[in-house]
């Protein structure tokens, strides 16, 4: 017989769920709110903790609102995890989940987190229409949509309310018919308003196709990427810097929050003339780019091809700025070897984040400040042991929400010396 338990959620947890507690568990349900009274089915259980799936709000949030997109919920599209929660008290829980993962993970007793920075343009909030960049799979059908929430099936969606005006316009134009299609990404500049289709195929043929699309399109093979029409990247300009951004080079998916991030990066960062700044997982030069106007010297590290192609191209004009291509953790220890002086880093790594052995060898060049830009709390979390661990203090972490109605939250950490 299937359990069915009431209880009232009291916190919100690192991926999007509210808890509660019940007979010794805690127990996790998605799409609920803390300080709601909640109906559940526990469908997973273990020694210490049980999901339930939400059958009925008893006593709902204030919070709570009416999700506007007809794709989201618990059978429909995994894209967004919080549509349900007004915004105001979605930055809120932001916050409390940085807070609950350096305290808890990071072993910091009191951390000092600043409150969520919330993004706004011209006009007005940003909780919806942010994203740059969007990767869609195929339905069945040949379709573009997103998997369900919980499963690899392709939802098919007409439209998508996160994508950025640009996007979305270029979503609604794409008509393709192409069996050996596996995918489709879009990229668009909000302020130079170019925009790329990037199609990708396990086939080494291109394919003939009649595009008419108001977009550079490539294909992405085996091979690697092709144009069609147009150049596979686009360019955008943040902080009035141009970047170019090629098809497969990693980029904020959120331009506003780009600008946020390199506002604050700049701040936490606080170059000196004289000082040599080292830019880790530097990307196309987001960062590097942005420091290098005061900065003796910049140096950045990358180890995707496309990325360093793109630096190389962006930092052109600018003599004090250098690039290691290479994993992070192969170049570090030569730089230290050479006895490398490095006075700031900046360090934005993947979710999986930095590890100890970079931090150590971060650590290592003894720069006075380390400015850490994180997509994932928890991994935050566990690398401010390390860095903690080699002498290193948490001055003040600041959360920027660049995903709204999801859970994902984007940290700026700076540690001090």
């Amino acid at each position: 017989m299937d359990q069915i338990i009431e209880l009232t959620l009291d916190a919100i947890a690192h991926g999007g769920e509210a808890l509660g507690r019940h007979a010794g568990q805690v127990v996790f349900v998605p799409y609920a709110i803390p300080g709601e009274r909640v109906r559940v089915e526990i469908v997973e259980t273990k020694e210490r903790w049980a999901r339930g799936r939400l059958l009925e709000v008893l006593r709902p949030s204030p919070d709570r609102v009416e999700p506007p997109c007809p794709h989201f919920g618990p059978d429909g599209c995994g894209g967004c995890q919080w549509q349900h929660i007004a915004y105001e008290r979605q930055a809120e829980l932001k916050g409390e989940i940085v807070a609950d993962q350096l305290r808890r993970l990071g072993h910091l007793v009191a951390p000092n987190v600043a409150d969520v920075v919330a993004l706004a343009d011209d006009d007005g909030l940003l909780d919806f229409g942010y994203r740059n960049h969007v990767q869609f799979a195929l339905s069945a059908e040949g379709r573009p949509g997103f998997r369900r929430a919980a499963s690899h099936e392709v939802l098919a969606i007409d439209r998508c309310l996160l994508l950025a005006p640009r996007l979305d316009g270029l979503h609604a134009a794409l008509d393709l018919a192409w069996p050996e299609l596996n995918g489709i990404t879009l990229r668009a500049a909000v302020h130079t308003d170019q925009a790329l289709l990037l199609m990708e195929t396990a086939g080494a043929e291109l394919p003939e196709l009649e595009l008419d699309l108001p977009a550079a399109c490539a294909v992405e093979t085996p091979a690697g990427v092709q144009a069609l029409v147009g150049e596979p990247w686009i360019e955008e300009i943040i902080a009035e810097q141009r970047y170019r951004i090629s098809a497969q080079s990693f980029f904020q998916v959120n331009t506003a929050g780009a600008e946020a991030l390199v506002e604050i990066v700049r701040a936490y960062a606080d170059v000196q003339p004289g000082d040599v700044v080292l830019d880790a997982y530097c990307g196309v030069g987001l960062f590097a780019l942005a420091l290098a106007g005061v900065a003796a010297e910049v140096i950045g590290i990358e180890s995707s091809p496309s990325a360093c192609d793109d630096f190389e191209h962006n930092a052109a004009d600018l003599a004090n700025v250098s690039l290691h291509e290479g994993a992070v953790d192969a170049v570090l220890p030569a730089l230290r070897g050479q006895e490398q002086r490095v006075d700031v880093v900046v360090l934005d790594p993947p979710r999986a984040g930095a590890g100890e052995a970079v931090i150590r060898e971060l650590a290592a060049l003894a720069p006075r400040r380390i400015v850490y830009v994180s997509c994932d709390p928890a991994t935050l979390a566990r690398d401010s042991v390390h860095l903690a661990a080699a002498g290193y203090r948490l001055v003040e972490a600041q959360p920027v929400d660049m995903f709204p109605q999801t859970y994902h939250v984007e940290t700026v950490a700076l540690w001090a010396k």
